[in-house]
């Protein structure tokens, strides 16, 4: 039923220009060409090296047909999927402004049942099509996705975040008029229905690189509100365009339009790997900061004075050590307990605290919760004699520790402490 209904959605969503604006012609020796189908644009000669014209087939059995302008002098390559109303041939002289302007490669291509693309137009349908051209750039122009800018306008902006969301080290994508879904375009919906295409409300939020949303806000075909609700939900949103007075098809006219896409594409050249790997790292510890406690929630301080872990409060639930996260390896902390009751040991090696129980009920009993033995996994202690490393205050016969605790270095050390060793400066027989 989902189906027929994708299929019902698809005949309103699709309108390839009929007949087509160009076709393909192949020279004697195998090279295909270009040829307009009208005056209105106009392609460069054979055996131009500026343009190369591909036929790709998808995992569906569909040929798309791609067309690659290159340019000497860039660094990035713009991967462009066009709205519902186009093909090629219309959009051919924009695609050279852009990639002389924008001083970038330009990829675009047609989807199935466009142009010359064979098949029949369908969501999933531009899916394969979108991501069959990005296997294109890669094994024929060497173009991975740290160097790769999604644009998708309109409708292209479905397959656009599809291929996004599945990237994780894209450089940046570009949403045009985009849609939150084929469905809202048409009503207001909260929502999601089987008849529904092109679902990116959803797929937005798994995009993590930075979005760059442009819309007019006088648009009548897609509302405005889809761009401002899709900019709002990105992970990563970059400074948006809103153009005052553009509608759906006329925002490339507009002087802002060029000047915010080039400061777009600028930024994202002088962006590299190590750079936004730094910036999400900010941005993830300003959150836990926010959060007043660890972003595991694995920390459940029982003082409402001791609102974080680490705070400097002397109340009922500290005792005399220190109860911060003072853990140099906290990265390995974690390895097989995932769930610990009680995160505030202050080992020097929290990673060998979790190496031989699974559950503990506490990690340094003398630390945390005093009167709970970390033993009680493992049975009775049989060496009252063992001491504590960290609480200097606990009596020898209450000790939580035992010779059989030998994986719980930070409490016991891995066994019975030498006759004769001193703790904070008594001697221990």
């Amino acid at each position: 039923m989902g189906c027929m209904f994708s299929h019902l959605a698809a005949k309103f969503a699709f309108f390839p220009p009929s007949p087509p604006t160009y076709h393909l012609t192949k020279s004697p020796g195998g090279k295909l060409s270009a040829v307009s189908s009208s005056t209105s644009s106009t392609f460069p000669a054979t055996g131009d090296s500026s343009l190369d014209v591909r036929v790709v087939k998808t995992r569906r059995g569909n040929k798309v047909t791609a067309f690659y302008l290159r340019n000497p002098n860039a660094r990035l390559t713009l991967l462009y999927s066009h709205g519902n109303a186009a093909d090629l041939g219309q959009l051919f002289d924009l695609f050279v402004q852009l990639k002389v302007n924008l001083r970038v490669n330009l990829m675009g291509y047609d989807y199935s049942g466009y142009g010359a693309s064979t098949g029949k137009p369908s969501e999933y349908n531009t899916y394969a099509d979108i991501e069959a051209v990005y296997e294109c750039l890669q094994t024929e122009y060497g173009v991975g996705q740290e160097d790769l800018i999604l644009y998708g306008q309109s409708v292209g902006s479905g397959p656009t975040l599809h291929l996004a969301s599945k990237l994780p080290r894209l450089r940046g994508v570009v949403l045009h008029s985009g849609i939150l879904s084929g469905l809202r375009v048409l009503c207001h919906v909260k929502f999601k229905f089987c008849c529904d295409i092109y679902s990116n409300i959803n797929k937005i939020k798994k995009v993590k690189c930075p979005v760059l949303v442009i819309h007019g806000t006088e648009d009548d075909v897609v509302n405005w509100l889809h761009g401002n609700r899709l900019w709002k939900m990105a992970k990563e949103p970059y400074e948006p365009l809103w153009i005052k007075g553009g509608g759906h098809c006329n925002l490339e006219i507009y002087p802002e339009y060029i000047r915010h896409l080039y400061r777009f594409i600028q930024d994202m050249e002088n962006t590299t790997t190590k750079s936004r790997l730094k910036k999400i790292w900010q941005d993830i510890r300003k959150r836990d900061e926010s959060k007043g406690c660890c972003s595991f929630g694995l920390c459940s301080p029982k003082c409402p004075r001791c609102p974080k872990p680490d705070c400097d409060c002397s109340c009922d639930c500290r005792c005399d050590c220190s109860c911060k996260w003072s853990c140099p390896s906290f990265k390995g902390c974690f390895s097989c307990c995932k769930k610990p009751s009680c995160c505030k040991c202050s080992c020097p090696s929290l990673k060998g605290c979790f190496t031989c129980c699974k559950k503990p009920s506490c990690v340094s009993s003398c630390c945390c919760v005093p009167k709970l033995k970390c033993c009680s996994c493992f049975g009775k202690p049989r060496c009252p004699k063992c001491s504590c490393w960290k609480c200097l205050k606990c009596p020898e016969s209450e000790c939580c520790c035992c010779a059989g605790c030998f994986g719980w270095l930070c409490c016991c050390g891995g066994g019975r402490r030498k006759e004769g060793e001193t703790r904070g400066g008594n001697t221990v027989a």
